[in-house]
């Protein structure tokens, strides 16, 4: 693990990526981002331009109130599947819905994380991608789930890590369908430690 001088905030509200610190063995306190920060989709960008963008959004917003030395993490996750971005539904029809397209079909879980680093206000944007496939649901199975609520404030309607059967990782990270991919995580992480940053990152805009 990446050990890091400054204090870690978790700009989230979501219960699952501070599990996913706290069994990585992070120390870190939560500030919720104001749901301003957490809003603003854009038809013309790409979910992975989407998800960058808000996790950005997010972490500048407790940036903005946040005393340094500090470090804030800010993460935002959505599902795609056939070019239609799904993010968290707001009702048991919309997730009904959700699910219904998902069925049989193979989909994208995305993730933008960033970092911002006070005083020095140097910030780092990546995005994880990871395939899934969803098993073809029958109509019981699904009326069953709905009933359970565990579709509720999560990306796609379903959660990976509540031990479903029917959901299988392709490829990629496994923590970044719950939330936060914690192997991108821990490489930012050593990346804004040794200074090695892309050309493309830098200092926040004001």
């Amino acid at each position: 693990m990446a050990r890091i001088r400054q204090h870690l905030i978790l700009a989230s509200q979501s219960p699952r990526r501070r599990q996913l610190l706290e069994a990585a063995g992070y120390e870190f306190r939560v500030v919720q981002p104001h749901e301003s920060a957490e809003c603003g989709v854009c038809s013309r960008e790409t979910p992975p331009e989407l998800v960058a963008r808000l996790a950005w959004q997010k972490a500048a917003d407790v940036a903005r109130r946040s005393s340094p030395p500090a470090l804030v993490l800010a993460c935002d996750t959505v599902a795609e599947c056939q070019g239609i971005v799904l993010g968290k539904p707001a009702h048991r029809e919309h997730a009904a819905e959700m699910l219904r397209l998902l069925s049989g079909r193979e989909h994208r879980v995305y993730s933008g994380v960033c970092l911002w680093q006070l005083p020095e206000r140097r910030t780092l944007v990546r995005v994880a991608v990871t395939r899934l496939v969803m098993d073809t649901l029958a109509d019981q199975q699904l009326e069953d789930y709905l009933d359970t609520h565990a579709w509720e404030g999560k990306a796609g309607a379903f959660g990976y890590q509540d031990g479903l059967d029917w959901v299988h990782v392709i490829e990629g990270s496994e923590s970044n369908v719950v939330g936060l991919p914690m192997e991108l995580l821990r490489e930012m992480l050593e990346a804004l430690a040794s200074g090695q940053l892309d050309a493309s990152d830098g200092v926040a805009e004001p």
